[in-house]
């Protein structure tokens, strides 16, 4: 142990492996609703980053670096949603070669779905989250977070 550093309670492990618990759960139930509407688990995130994007749009580019891939990875997945009929491309820009991608309504209407779902086990899952977070703020780790933010 450092000396800098305080030493972690019992009930700090115990709230750390409960939170990581509780996310492997909630990240287990993700990708079960995501194969339940006939996506997997990185169809949906790039539904949800393509969603997230807000007006300015979402480019190939832009998606590969939200889930952490390749960008010939990004385009294999946007080709296969593009498939599917859930996502489309469209070129902006005067020299048209700027490409973002979009939901079709088809891709908005599935990602509704499965947002509703994501919502309610949220729900469930929140108080519990809060109680273990609460636990960890609280504790002597918690504590020397705070000091060093000030």
């Amino acid at each position: 142990m450092s000396p800098s550093r305080p030493p972690v309670s019992q009930r700090e492990y115990e709230a750390l492996a409960g939170f990581r618990a509780a996310l492997r759960a909630f990240l287990a139930f993700s990708e079960a609703a995501a194969g339940a509407a006939g996506l997997t688990p990185r169809q949906h995130q790039a539904l949800l980053a393509v969603r997230g994007a807000g007006p300015a749009g979402c480019a190939v580019g832009d998606l590969a670096r939200e889930l952490g891939v390749r960008h010939h990875s990004a385009v294999g997945l946007v080709d296969r949603l593009s498939a599917l009929g859930l996502l489309r491309r469209e070129t902006k820009g005067p020299d048209r070669r700027r490409v973002t991608l979009s939901l079709t309504a088809r891709g908005r209407n599935r990602l509704e779905a499965l947002t509703d779902a994501h919502r309610r086990e949220l729900r469930q899952v929140a108080p519990r989250l809060k109680d273990l977070l609460a636990t960890l703020e609280k504790g002597p780790l918690g504590r020397a977070a705070r000091r060093g933010r000030r």
